[in-house]
């Protein structure tokens, strides 16, 4: 039986993110690639700023897929990327292993291809009584198609699916906090920007 959902917070929250690998990012057909690298980078810019543990892994890196994304790889700033060999990540015990040191039981989940290396993770998570949540503009996949399968089989499961600035607002609760500017900056969007004119105009 699952537990009620409690609000995600700084305390109780980490980011997983799942084969944002070079090779797979060249079959993604339901967003553009940049969008796809832009929302992703966004993701592990806040949660650094929040203060948010992430855990980061490829799979079949040095055989098929390729290295993290070079951006991505950047905004981690060379934290540990672990690889393996499983399709779903949660049957690799290290990875598991790892997000269970976060001590943290809600997990925002991004991964390429959404349906599989975000989803099958998330759905594992949740059978071991964790709360997770699937950012899935910083995921992708290869077919609209795919997509529209990946969406109506957590809804049906009832997985949540969020997007990547919403769940970071939500985390950081109050646009009085300290941090609140940084994170904007870090979500990179266009409404991030604004509120960055408007407080630099308040301020004069």
């Amino acid at each position: 039986m699952q537990t009620q959902r409690t609000r995600m917070t700084r305390d109780n929250t980490a980011v997983l993110l799942i084969d944002h690998q070079v090779g797979l990012m060249t079959g993604v057909r339901d967003m553009t690639v940049s969008d796809l690298k832009h929302n992703v980078v966004g993701l592990a810019k806040a949660a650094k700023v929040l203060g948010l543990p992430i855990v980061a892994v490829t799979t079949a890196r040095d055989s098929m897929w390729g290295p993290t994304a070079s951006e991505l790889k950047e905004a981690l700033g060379g934290g540990e990327i672990m690889d393996r060999s499983t399709v779903n990540a949660w049957d690799y015990p290290p990875f598991v292993e790892a997000v269970k040191a976060t001590k943290r039981d809600h997990l925002i989940i991004a991964g390429l291809s959404f349906e599989v290396c975000a989803s099958l993770p998330a759905i594992s998570a949740r059978e071991e009584g964790y709360q997770p949540i699937v950012a899935i503009d910083a995921c992708g996949t290869f077919s609209a198609a795919k997509r529209e399968a990946g969406i109506a089989r957590l809804t049906t499961l009832g997985i949540e699916i969020s997007d990547y600035a919403t769940l970071m607002v939500e985390i950081m609760g109050d646009n009085a906090d300290p941090k609140a500017l940084d994170v904007y900056a870090a979500l990179d969007m266009p409404f991030a920007v604004l509120m960055g004119q408007v407080a630099g105009a308040l301020s004069r």
